[in-house]
């Protein structure tokens, strides 16, 4: 995963309830933009290989699920413990001489592992300790990543482009996933952790090819004290920033544990082995793909696509945990990504459409570190489910929570935004959505 002269610093924001329709690839005629896109084609495909070769390693060297989401909290913990920091950091340091670091640590973190799995002495503290250098520079990374995309693309194309960068790391899913499990069955999980070292040549080579002149002028925020409060204080007196980030945590602590429930799906309810895992794996990132590609061609994120993605997400999870059969487990996942996905893109642009570009390296390390930090916490409780209760337990409870949080936050967003629930009707399908209560005052009137 993954300066110079130009256009003025991006205006204020778009506000998420304004519709719009765009090209669905219209950012890639920006040409830095299109070497950055197709650098992460090539390093977001090593990444994928490496997370299914690493949990089932794991799995293999363990036999516990716990073990697995220990693997993934310790990947995460870094984002929960210092991600307010990186933002900081973000807001204060060029992007793209910081993206290059961040991009060749990686880089020599997957040589390693590799180097110990070939060799035939990794063992499972090696990967968790791999995993957690991973986290580390993903600190930084994440929001260097998310806000350098509004100096390549502007904000005119700024909705585009992050739908465009879920889709590409989508759409790499459907390859990592599959070319790892064909490389884990046939010649060891070594090798996918060789290509994914040697992946991130592509973005890096891509960084140093743009040019700078093309690039928009963002001010990057001075050295100085209270920036991260300034930060917070700044989200917490943006109701549609708090609540979408309040969303986001607990659909991603409770109900994104993938890597726990998968592997225990394939493995103890299926007896499957790693070509199923790599199935689950390749058909949820067809839905999520498609998902990514709706979500470019559409407008502005709107609130309330986001609350009702989050509750179809949840309440697909329960009836995936109650699935009876290996292919229908297997083509709910599609469903389950592209729901999953919807409540990913659209609070993301949503969040970033909102906020200052001053602030935006601030806010959007806070909602990574809300959204991959929330792994540290829900993944052991998932595995610790999983291992005790079984898997379809583990499963069906993140469900829950996750629709029940959508439910709850888009009733507090309906009434922070005195909105009221409209039932109705429209070519003869029945329709629900939100509209301001000044209708109904004025209604009568009309």
């Amino acid at each position: 995963m993954s300066t110079g002269s130009g256009a003025a610093s991006a205006p204020a924001p778009a506000t998420p309830t304004t519709t719009r329709t765009s090209s669905m690839f219209s950012s890639l005629r920006i040409r830095n933009y299109r070497l950055f896109f197709l650098g992460q084609v090539v390093s977001n495909t090593g990444t994928w290989m490496q997370r299914i070769a690493q949990d089932w390693l794991v799995l293999s060297l363990t036999g516990s699920a716990t073990a697995v989401g220990i693997t993934t909290a310790l990947q995460f913990l870094p984002m929960l413990l210092f991600g307010l920091y990186g933002g900081v950091l973000v807001d204060r340091l060029p992007k793209r001489p910081t993206l290059l670091v961040t991009q060749a640590s990686m880089a020599l973190t997957g040589l390693a592992l590799a180097f110990l799995t070939l060799s035939g002495h990794v063992e499972v503290w090696h990967v968790y300790l791999a995993a957690f250098a991973v986290g580390l520079a993903t600190v930084v990374d994440n929001p260097a990543r998310q806000t350098f995309v509004t100096e390549m693309v502007g904000p005119d194309q700024l909705q585009n482009a992050v739908s465009l960068n879920s889709a590409n790391f989508q759409s790499a899913r459907l390859v990592g996933p599959a070319v790892a499990g064909l490389m884990i069955t046939g010649v060891g999980t070594g090798w996918a952790f060789l290509f994914n070292g040697l992946s991130f040549v592509a973005p890096m080579a891509g960084l140093l090819l743009m040019r700078a002149r093309d690039l928009h002028v963002v001010e990057r925020a001075p050295r100085g004290k209270g920036q991260m409060r300034e930060g917070l204080r700044y989200v917490a007196g943006r109701p549609e920033l708090i609540w979408t980030i309040v969303l986001v945590g607990f659909v991603s602590t409770f109900g994104f544990n993938f890597p726990v429930y998968l592997s225990a799906f394939a493995d103890d309810v299926f007896h499957a082995g790693a070509g199923s895992y790599s199935l689950f794996n390749t058909l949820m990132a067809v839905g999520s793909l498609a998902g990514a590609l709706l979500a470019a061609r559409r407008g502005t994120a709107r609130l309330r696509v986001l609350v009702a993605g989050a509750v179809a997400f949840g309440m697909l999870e329960i009836v995936a945990a109650l699935a009876p059969a290996l292919w229908m487990f297997a083509l709910l996942m599609i469903p389950i990504g592209m729901f999953g996905m919807t409540v990913n893109v659209t609070a993301n642009s949503s969040v970033q459409l909102s906020t200052d570009p001053a602030m935006r390296g601030r806010v959007m390390a806070l909602y990574m570190m809300v959204f991959m930090g929330g792994a540290p916490l829900g993944a052991p409780i998932a595995g610790w489910i999983t291992d005790a209760y079984g898997v379809r337990a583990g499963l069906a409870a993140g469900g829950v929570v996750a629709a029940a949080a959508a439910v709850v936050i888009g009733l507090v967003l309906a009434r922070v935004g005195n909105l009221r629930l409209a039932l109705g009707w429209h070519r003869g399908h029945p329709v629900v959505r939100f509209v301001p209560r000044e209708r109904e005052q004025l209604a009568p009137a009309a």
